[in-house]
């Protein structure tokens, strides 16, 4: 197995393309966002005009008690239209809000798609090489994220840049000499959120990455819980994810430090700028400089609490954004993986065979099948049964190019026969069953399927023409009908049933409390691991394919069980090619070739009495004088 190597902190590499990536997803919303950012113009520009009514509505007041004559039409009016204004924003910001949750949530929703999509493409070797809670964190914590962003961050933005260019337009107007103080004040915010700013971004990227390798231990660990509580490393555990904590409460203090202290430092800020405003603008009203008015001061200390609130909101965004980037780039760095190349042509198609050897292609389920073999030199097609013969010729093989695993392996399975693999853990035995059935391609050597390079076969078809009862059974979500019925889609209740009965899985599927519609649920914890496996075989028998692979299929199976079934393993294994891989030797005694690997190589090959009679390995495994581990 590859090793599993630990990402390294990372941050956005290239905002601006993952930006445009993002947005390439909300094809078919460019109508939608366009009203969407009419909306956002109109809200944010209700409330600078309420604003700049303001000053209207107080020099009317201002004017009457000066005069002793008040316009009360004037004032209704000038009440009647700000309340029109704010109702109008007001109905605007609640419909882009619901459709921008629309056109977010169906964003996600189409990045989800691609991103499973993806994982259902990948070669097995990337899933070797990166935990499950890494991936698992790119559907929670990396999408809640993008989440956030989509559905708030895009339209604060737009609102904020409207609002302070709105703002600062009228404060132009009203007061350039006010202005200067704002741009001067303006400055100093820009310089307190680049310093705050640039230290809290590191800080959630190290936060995000932190949570994701929680995240991943907290899943394991409640996979392997009954492994934990057997070998008693609850504290190990314990002492583990103290640490994992310890990181991320580390990494969330230092992020959030910076990130909560901007606020208040944004608060004083404004208040300084609020106060020094009112302060010269109270002096100009009262010289009467610039023909500032008790209106206009009103109004403009009003603009310049809407000036530094965007400010202030884009700043606090900000942090977000680049979590949200970063993760980002993490999905689509998945979505961009190259899928499991399949260069085969060669298929697999029911076939019928008549008495003579002439082959005819079926769109019907035949029981029987055939590789369909079009050659394009000069487009003729070619039909071979599948019969199941298998060779390896001096295959080399390693999970990484300077660690070899396979040195040299050469085999001939004929159809019908059993092969038995023998050796200790990490002798090779599962990594000759992977190269079969092409979950890794080899680079050395030749692997043929009745005579057919593997290479040439296509994936899907070459897997469809085996089986495989993998040592870890693992059952779905659904009743047990379902997981068996995984193994050929479209079996019949009826082929349910027997394939059970091959199994002999039938007698505790029919004693639980539900029988074939029980529901199983955790990986089948209500069920024993023996009866997980029976499902397994039983899956793999209502598949019907002509190679078979057990990997340690009976190694959960009491010797009792065993022996139960043996009779159905055989009925099964009838006219098929199999390959077990096992450490109970007594399941391989009649096998028709044994082989015998040791780093890599086979050392010993025969059936059981020729390798009982050299007296070598076999020997020394099979009568316990050497221990297989």
């Amino acid at each position: 197995m590859p090793p599993r190597p630990q990402k390294a902190l990372e941050k956005p590499s290239d905002a601006g393309k993952t930006i445009k990536r993002i947005f390439s997803y909300m094809h078919g919303f460019v109508g939608h966002f366009a009203f969407v950012v009419a909306a956002i113009i109109l809200s944010s520009a209700a409330g600078i005009v309420g604003n700049a009514l303001l000053k209207p509505l107080i020099d009317n007041i201002e004017d009457g008690l000066s005069s002793g004559s008040w316009d009360k039409a004037a004032f209704i009016r000038i009440l009647a239209a700000m309340a029109a204004v704010y109702i109008a924003g007001a109905l605007s910001s609640l419909l882009y809000q619901r459709i921008m949750l629309k056109i977010s949530t169906t964003t996600l929703m189409r990045i989800r798609n691609d991103l499973f999509t993806k994982m259902e493409e990948l070669p097995i070797r990337f899933f070797d090489t990166h935990t499950h809670g890494e991936l698992m964190s790119l559907f929670t914590n990396d999408t809640d994220t993008l989440r956030e962003m989509l559905s708030n961050s895009i339209a604060q933005f737009i609102g904020s840049a409207v609002t302070i260019v709105g703002v600062f337009v009228m404060m132009l107007i009203y007061s350039w000499e006010l202005t200067i103080v704002v741009i001067a004040v303006l400055f100093l915010i820009i310089k307190v959120i680049g310093f705050i700013g640039s230290r809290s971004s590191k800080g959630f990227i190290a936060q995000q990455k932190a949570l994701g390798r929680a995240n991943g231990y907290i899943e394991e660990l409640i996979d392997g819980q009954k492994v934990v509580k057997v070998f008693c490393h609850e504290d190990i555990a314990n002492a583990e994810f103290d640490k994992l904590n310890e990181e991320l409460c580390e990494a969330a203090t230092r992020a959030n430090t910076f990130a909560n202290i901007l606020m208040p430092i944004m608060n004083n800020l404004s208040y300084l700028h609020y106060a020094v405003t009112a302060i010269i603008g109270g002096i100009m009203t009262a010289k009467g400089i610039g023909g500032m008015t008790l209106g206009t001061i009103i109004s403009y200390l009003q603009f310049t609490r809407s000036f530094s609130q965007p400010i202030t909101q884009v700043s606090q965004q900000l942090n977000s954004v680049l979590t949200a980037l970063a993760g980002a780039e993490r999905i689509f760095r998945v979505i961009d993986e190259e899928p499991e190349a399949d260069e085969g042509y060669v298929t697999l198609v029911n076939a019928v065979i008549s008495e003579d050897g002439a082959i005819t292609e079926s769109a019907e389920r035949t029981g029987r099948w055939a590789w369909k073999h079009p050659h394009q030199a000069d487009g003729s097609v070619t039909y071979t049964e599948v019969k199941g013969n298998v060779e390896l010729d001096d295959v080399v093989f390693g999970y990484e190019p300077e660690k070899i695993v396979l040195n040299g392996i050469s085999l001939y399975a004929h159809a019908g026969q059993k092969i038995a693999f023998v050796g200790s853990t990490g002798a090779g035995k599962t990594t000759i069953t992977n190269l079969i059935n092409r979950f890794y391609d080899v680079p050395d050597g030749k692997i043929r399927y009745d005579g057919i390079n593997i290479n040439k076969i296509k994936k899907d078809d070459l897997r469809r023409s085996q089986s495989i009862v993998l040592q870890d059974t693992h059952l779905f979500t659904g009743t047990v009908m379902d997981n068996i019925r995984y193994g050929k889609l479209d079996a019949t209740d009826e082929e349910v049933y027997a394939a059970a009965r091959l199994a002999n899985a039938d007698g505790f599927i029919t004693h639980l409390e539900n029988g074939y519609d029980t529901m199983l649920t955790a990986d089948g914890g209500n069920l024993s691991q023996g009866q997980r496996q029976l499902l397994a075989i039983a899956r793999a028998a209502v598949a019907d394919p002509p190679v078979l692979i057990l990997d340690e299929a009976t190694s959960s199976i009491d010797t009792r069980t065993e022996a139960l079934i043996e009779k159905g393993m055989d009925h099964l294994m009838e006219g098929r090619t199999v390959f077990v891989i096992a450490h109970r030797l007594s399941t391989v005694r009649n096998s028709n070739a044994i082989m015998v690997l040791e780093h890599g190589r086979i050392i010993e090959r025969g059936d059981h009495n020729e390798l009982i009679a050299q007296r070598g390995k076999y020997y020394q495994l099979y009568t316990g004088m050497f221990e297989l581990s």
